[in-house]
């Protein structure tokens, strides 16, 4: 039996630093599959500038947490025997793994080095501010701890395109590095906000130098073997050459199979920024849908003031649903961190039942909505109608959908079921006051009894002689209205009796 796809990001940025998450992401395998989950995107596994580094602060790609680095063998999440087992563990329950790969840049070199810099214009990262001057930088990685195991490779100034750390001064800037065909990335092949923004953070690597596209091709073959996962989440790249992203994961393929899944993190609120980036990488993988995630993030802090009827406006799942993956909020988004635009709670049940229980987009899960966020800014999770949610998507979430989204503070929506879950539902979102949605869910339904799954209504719906129903939600909330007494189990049962008896 087909089920609808769920991934679930399974970390958030303040996750205690106890070395345990692959340990407890084992031991959650079965309860993760239960929940419907088909996926899991796990933090970056590699060693990073120490144990308390969410991951990305890039260090050593070969080491998951195997060699005695930055102070310690484990990583903030465990070691690599551990992270193997939590593969092993979710393959076993059916589960793909994706690891997260930061490839954009490097951190907590071992050695300085001297070489020739520009500094740059912060605001146009093309516009020199200095005549080329010798700096000190952390540019040299020898991997004291590794060796050669698994790669002789060495990285130095040659292999990055710009650093941030001027040793011999304590001076911070962008400094583009001097060499032969050194710079930027082409405009066209990295966002352009800044004049160009192929510069983030720490060392930049240079996609363009032929030593680092095949060591980091290399990498990327000897990950998929040595981990068996089954796809990679692609972070920051909208600062990473497209041409280099594209090939790379075309060569993935090649040796693992078409199969092998890839989701970009691309952040950018522009649909039209979005869709040259598919365009220019040739529909080759997916994106996260940033702009549903922003609209979401508005509408929570607008309240009454949003028009629910917008809320697709501008978004992946609208313009380009086949390559979206939709999310409520992510470790970058959450309060205090770089991209916050934290959804309020009180709407986080409602962008839920958006993703999960809509035909369009690949709903991703957050660790942070379910578990709950620590920090400075601690949030409770919504495990209990998560779970709700969960659980419709898993079971009533298929077939044709109706759209009800004729009203600036009320909307919904309903889906007929398939043959092979032959049961459907009724949303309904309010972010103002109480209200109801009149709407159509099939004339099989005729006479009978709806109830809100959710728990938030206690009320009942029967079902007209022409499949209407006069479905009813709370103020700012959300009702999924299904069959009273019925558990889907049973009403497929129900319906392949009937087939039989026909």
């Amino acid at each position: 039996m087909a089920r609808n796809g769920l991934i679930m990001q399974y970390f958030e940025w303040y996750l205690d630093d106890d070395g345990q998450l692959w340990n407890r992401l084992k031991e959650d395998a079965g309860h993760l599959k239960a929940l419907g989950v088909t996926a899991v995107w796990t933090p970056p596994a590699y060693k990073a500038t120490g144990t308390n580094d969410v991951g990305y602060g890039v260090y050593d790609l070969y080491d998951l947490g195997e060699f005695d680095q930055k102070g310690s063998i484990r990583t903030k999440y465990g070691t690599k025997t551990e992270y193997l087992a939590a593969i092993q563990a979710l393959h076993a329950e059916g589960i793909a793994v994706y690891a997260d790969v930061v490839l954009n840049h490097k951190a907590g070199a071992d050695e300085t080095e001297r070489f020739l810099a520009y500094e740059v214009n912060p605001d146009n990262r093309q516009d020199k501010t200095t005549k080329p001057y010798e700096i000190e930088g952390w540019t040299k990685f020898t991997f004291p701890g590794r060796g050669d195991a698994y790669s002789a490779f060495k990285w130095s100034w040659e292999h990055f395109t710009g650093t941030d750390f001027n040793n011999e001064n304590g001076k911070k800037a962008i400094y583009m590095i001097k060499g032969f065909e050194k710079g930027w990335a082409d405009d066209e092949s990295v966002d352009g906000e800044h004049g160009n923004f192929d510069y983030l953070m720490n060392s930049d690597i240079d996609y363009s130098h032929p030593a680092v596209v095949e060591e980091i091709n290399k990498w990327a073959d000897w990950y998929v073997n040595e981990t068996g996962v089954d796809g990679f989440r692609l972070d920051a790249i909208k600062h990473i050459n497209s041409h280099f992203v594209e090939a790379l994961v075309k060569t993935i393929r090649e040796k693992h199979g078409e199969d092998f899944y890839v989701v970009g993190e691309y952040w950018n609120y522009n649909y039209g920024e979005l869709e040259g980036y598919l365009e220019a990488t040739e529909f080759t993988f997916d994106l996260f849908d940033v702009a549903l995630h922003q609209n979401f993030h508005l509408a929570s802090q607008q309240g009454k003031d949003f028009d629910m009827r917008k809320l697709f406006d501008n978004t992946l799942i609208a313009k380009n649903p086949t390559h979206a993956v939709t999310f409520v909020d992510n470790h970058d988004s959450q309060p205090e961190q770089s991209l916050q635009s934290y959804v309020e709670p009180w709407f986080t049940p409602l962008a839920y039942g958006v993703i999960l229980l809509r035909q369009e987009g690949f709903p991703c899960l957050f660790y942070g909505d379910y578990y709950g966020i620590k920090g400075p800014h601690p949030v409770e999770g919504q495990k209990g109608i998560i779970d709700k949610l969960l659980y419709l998507r898993a079971n009533h979430a298929y077939g044709e959908q109706h759209d009800y989204f004729d009203h600036g503070n009320c909307v919904g929506w309903t889906r007929s079921g398939n043959e092979e879950h032959p049961f459907g539902l009724a949303a309904v979102l309010s972010n103002s006051e109480e209200g109801f949605k009149e709407m159509f869910v099939g004339e099989q339904y005729a006479g009978k009894t709806f109830a809100d799954y959710t728990g938030n209504r206690g009320d009942k719906v029967v079902i007209a002689e022409n499949g209407n129903g006069h479905f009813p939600v709370n103020a700012g909330s959300l009702s999924v209205w299904v069959q009273d007494g019925i558990t889907p189990e049973e009403a497929f049962e129900a319906e392949a009796t009937e087939g039989q008896e026909q």
